[in-house]
This record gives structure tokens, sequence and C-alpha cells, in this order.
């Protein structure tokens, strides 16, 4: 199953994208699930499927998207997580999972303008696998780890360079408004092969800039998992966005950095397609 969220007639719903259209849930679930988050939150996903041959309610065009979670609690970065990333940026081997957190304001939509911010022309891609918690806990097991997934969607980590040199927190570089696109769709695990493995290709004006397999994380999902459910404890809606592979535009000789009107696409293999076209924020 496909979910996404959206604006229809300038009203916030969610509902399931179909081969010929939008089932909206928002309608047929009542006030009391009012939001994907909170389909998740109330263990739902199984009630939502029993609408996914219903006739669509209107075509994918009426509708604006929204981010695939508009509302989550947290978002988890993972830095460093492929071999070739960590490589390119000569960075130590870690034991651990290098985590920073994303605020809600940084998310956009499918579709929706990337914004470069006006402190900054080092505006740069990082397409990623963003897995979304569709059952909550604390010290999850890496056993159990994907039981408590709802889904996985595409990400652009959309990363201000300069800002997130300015001290050894990645944050500030992470979170100017508009610059993490979230999207289009948060795809079930039963539509992904049995080993979950995927292909994630990261596109600038058609040009391929990144190309990898999720089998090549240093830290799988699981494992991320288990870690961020030690120190904290994740709750349905919650975002863990796994990390890029190499070929940022930072480290590029000459650097690449993005510029108006660049169209920049994230494919993930049985996930999706993200695009978005970048603006300079006036």
């Amino acid at each position: 199953m496909k979910f996404i969220s959206y604006l229809q007639d300038g009203r916030p719903s969610y509902g399931l994208w179909v081969s010929n259209g939008v089932v909206d849930l928002a309608t047929r679930l009542g006030s009391q699930v009012p939001s994907l988050k909170s389909l998740l939150t109330q263990g739902q996903l199984e009630r939502a499927a029993a609408f996914q041959h219903t006739a669509p309610d209107f075509l994918l065009d009426a509708v604006q998207l929204l981010p695939v979670i508009p509302d989550p609690d947290n978002i988890l970065c993972i830095g460093l997580n492929y071999e070739e990333h960590r490589a390119e940026t000569k960075r130590p081997e870690v034991a651990h999972p290098t985590i920073f957190l994303r605020v809600r304001e940084s998310l956009q939509a499918d579709g929706a303008p990337l914004l470069i911010p006006r402190e900054s022309d080092q505006f740069d891609y990082e397409g990623e696998l963003a897995v979304v918690i569709g059952k909550g806990g604390r010290r999850i097991s890496e056993a159990q780890a994907w039981s408590h997934v709802a889904g996985v969607a595409c990400f652009n980590e959309g990363t201000v360079r300069d800002w997130q040199y300015h001290t050894h927190q990645f944050g500030p570089g992470k979170n100017f408004p508009g610059t993490g696109a979230f999207g289009p769709a948060l795809v079930t695990l039963d539509e992904l092969p049995a080993d979950k493995v995927v292909s994630l290709e990261t596109r600038v004006n058609g040009r391929v800039m990144q190309q990898a397999s999720t089998a090549q994380m240093i830290f799988s999902v699981p494992r991320l998992i288990a870690y961020c459910s030690t120190f904290m404890s994740l709750a349905p809606g919650d975002v863990i966005v796994s990390g890029t592979p190499g070929g940022v535009g930072a480290k590029r000789q000459p650097p690449f950095w993005l510029k108006e009107g660049d169209v920049v696409e994230v494919e993930i293999g049985h996930v999706g397609l993200l695009r978005n076209v970048c603006k300079k924020e006036v």
C-alpha cells in the first residue's frame, strides 16, 4: 500500500494512493483518525487496507501533496552511514551511528520547491531512505525492529553546507525551512523485496550524482532502530532518515552546489520517485 498526506481544496487529509487516483481515508475513518500519524498511533493500518480496492475519490492531480508525515514528533537523521560517503568526508570509522535531529519546519513535500536560503549558496543534495515508525517502543531489539516499521519513503536531506560546518554539530545546516524533501508516499513493507534491500539514485537535471544499494549501509535499519530506541522512546510517526551514499556535491572537484531551477530527483527501487525544483529564498 501507498499512503499520502495532502491538501484537498485547502483541507488537510490523507489517503491511499491507488493506480487510478486517491482514496480519501479521513472521510472514511472519521474525525477520530484525522491524519496519517493518527492512523499509525492508533494501529489502524489494517483497517485502512480494507479500502485499497475502493473506487478513488479524486485523481492525484487534484491534491497538493504534503510531507508524508507532516507532523512527526521526531526526525532522526543518520550521518556517514555509507562507506563511500564516510571516505569522501575523510571522517574516521566509528562503532556507533552518527545521529542528529531535524525539525518539522525543514520538511517539504514532493513537487514543492526546495528552498535555498538567502544566507548561503552552498546548498547540497543527499538522497536517502526514510523509515517511518508504526509501532512505538523503547529498547527495541534488532530482531524485532522491522515489526515496528510502518513503511518507508524517499527523502532528500538537503543541507546548507557552510552552516553545517560552522561547528562540529550538524544541526544548523540541516534545519533551514523547506530544505528536506519527504515523499511522495509511505510505502508499506510488503511492497519491498523479501530482504528489504532497495536501490537508491539521486539525479540533478537528469545527471546521476549518487547511486547505491541499501545493502551498503554501515549500520542497517534494524541496527539504527535498536540504537535509537535505546536512548529514547520511538513513537508512531517518528522518522529515521538512514543516511546518504557517496557523491554529494560538497566533495566533488570542484564542489557542485544546487542553484535556482535545478531539478533534484531521488529514486528508490520499489519505493518511488521524489522530485523537487530548487528555488532561491527571497
